[in-house]
């Protein structure tokens, strides 16, 4: 019998992504570089299923139909460059690579080309969900050679999960790397959720003095409201967790954070795009402060600041986390959305941002209530430059804006740390002041580089030069407008 697609890397996601795609009714062969986990996968959750294990590359490209389906799910990198050497030679012409990791969009562009130029396809397909996910229903982001949509569709949309009745969370991203550029954009959304929400858990314990179990119901309300949303459901979970001493697991885990680097990605590329990403920055910044832990234990006994201490309407001040972490979460979509706008335009591709708003409302880390609202934003209006200019999104952060300036104040006056919560606020003090100081900048790069300005009473695109010491000449530097 042969299959219907073969997956390599029978890891925790891609057991779970095989098992997921043989409930849907589709035959699949799997192939690991460890022959003791693709025999105890077959034998074990994979016995009496249509899976087939393979122990060679060789047997697994023979035991596919034409267009040959493979999935890698390795790690990024090094590994998917040698799997796709490996396999290369043996393929015919419209066979299909996929990579369902978290590559880097550059690899997949990059592969991409190469592969075409060769007469096979490749997709690079952002999988998003966790275990769980892989297994009862994803969000998938793929990208890449176009021509090989019609042959893993039925697949990706049998398999992703399902909103408003039988709606997949997948859909065909654009070509090159866009799948895998979405995905780490949606990472990078990830990244400032968690640590948003990981400021106002810090808020609540550490100023008001509130317990896990406090916590716990706080989280419980917000997520029957517009806060719903994934990562706030599990955070209600995880604060009712109790260890086998009773007392709050919460308290006992550590806190330095890991990463493994599309945060990274994201950031360097809004650079590069010289889109301002700044709250998704913070929280990559704020990871890398916590694992300074034992630098933190010095600094702590040695660096004083305020006591932590509140004397208002404990109430109230709930409330105003609660509307804060709202607004934040709208400036941290807005900007994602403004970096896959700068990467759409420098890249030529067409991407659908209503139809991704739609893909991450199931299945994946980030999926929320407003998502939806997302959607209509673009359906109402196709070109708009940026969230926070539809009228839901300019109603919703005009009525929250105060509550984050009463939290911030607060937690300021306490010496409560809240990098991505301050950094939402001066985004959008930012972009909606008309008059910034750079012209004082630009005045300061002209005086010592002579990099020219442009002047408010004269026409945009004309640039001038002043020889503000009186010692300097008439020979301006180049302009550079970033």
């Amino acid at each position: 019998m042969q299959s219907q697609i073969g997956l390599i890397g029978v890891g925790l996601m891609g057991e779970n992504l095989v098992l997921n795609m043989e409930s849907k009714g589709f035959s699949v062969s799997v192939f690991d570089i460890s022959r003791q986990k693709v025999e105890n996968f077959v034998s074990g959750r994979g016995n009496g299923k249509r899976i087939q294990g393979c122990f060679t590359v060789e047997e697994l490209i023979a035991s596919l139909v034409l267009p040959r389906k493979i999935m890698l799910m390795v790690p990024a990198g090094k590994a998917v460059d040698e799997l796709i050497a490996s396999l290369v030679p043996l393929l015919a012409q419209g066979d299909i690579i996929i990579d369902g990791g978290n590559s880097h969009f550059p690899d997949t562009s990059r592969r991409t080309k190469m592969l075409e130029s060769k007469g096979l396809l490749y997709v690079g397909a952002g999988v998003s969900g966790g275990e769980e996910g892989a297994l009862l229903g994803p969000s998938i982001m793929p990208g890449g050679s176009v021509a090989a949509w019609e042959s893993v569709k039925p697949i990706f949309q049998a398999i992703a999960a399902k909103v408003d009745g039988d709606v997949p969370c997948c859909d065909w991203i654009g070509e090159e790397g866009a799948g895998h550029f979405v995905k780490m954009v949606h990472n990078g959304i990830e990244y400032g959720d968690m640590q948003l929400i990981c400021e106002v858990y810090d808020l609540m314990k550490n100023l008001l003095r509130m317990t896990p179990g406090d916590i716990h119901d706080v989280f419980k309300s917000w997520n029957e409201g517009e806060l719903k949303s994934y990562l706030i459901e599990i955070t209600r979970d995880i604060l009712a967790v109790r260890d086998d001493d009773g007392l709050p697991l919460l308290d006992k885990i550590l806190d330095k954070a890991a990463q493994k680097g599309t945060g990274k990605w994201a950031v360097n590329t809004s650079l590069d795009l010289a889109t301002p990403l700044t709250l998704i920055t913070e929280s990559v910044f704020a990871r890398v402060l916590s694992s300074m832990k034992d630098e933190r234990v010095v600094a702590s006994r040695l660096l004083s600041g305020p006591k932590a201490e509140f004397s208002g309407d404990k109430k109230a001040f709930i409330e105003d986390i609660g509307h804060a972490l709202y607004a934040a979460k709208l400036v941290s979509y807005t900007q994602g959305y403004q970096l896959m706008r700068a990467a759409a335009k420098e890249f030529g591709w067409k991407l659908n941002f209503g139809g991704i708003a739609l893909i991450w409302r199931g299945g994946c880390i980030i999926r929320s209530a407003f998502l939806g609202k997302i959607k209509e934003a673009f359906v109402l209006n196709p070109d708009l430059v940026n969230l926070l200019l539809d009228p839901f999104f300019k109603d919703a952060i005009s009525r929250a804006q105060q509550s984050l300036r009463t939290v911030l104040a607060e937690a300021i006056k306490n010496g409560v740390p809240t990098p991505a919560l301050s950094s939402a606020l001066a985004y959008y003090d930012g972009y909606r002041c008309e008059n910034l100081p750079a012209n004082l900048l630009q005045a300061q790069r002209d005086f010592f580089g002579a990099h020219q300005y442009e002047r408010v009473d004269k026409p945009r695109g004309e640039y001038f030069h002043t020889n503000w010491t009186g010692r300097g000449g008439a020979t301006a530097s180049t302009v550079y407008s970033g």
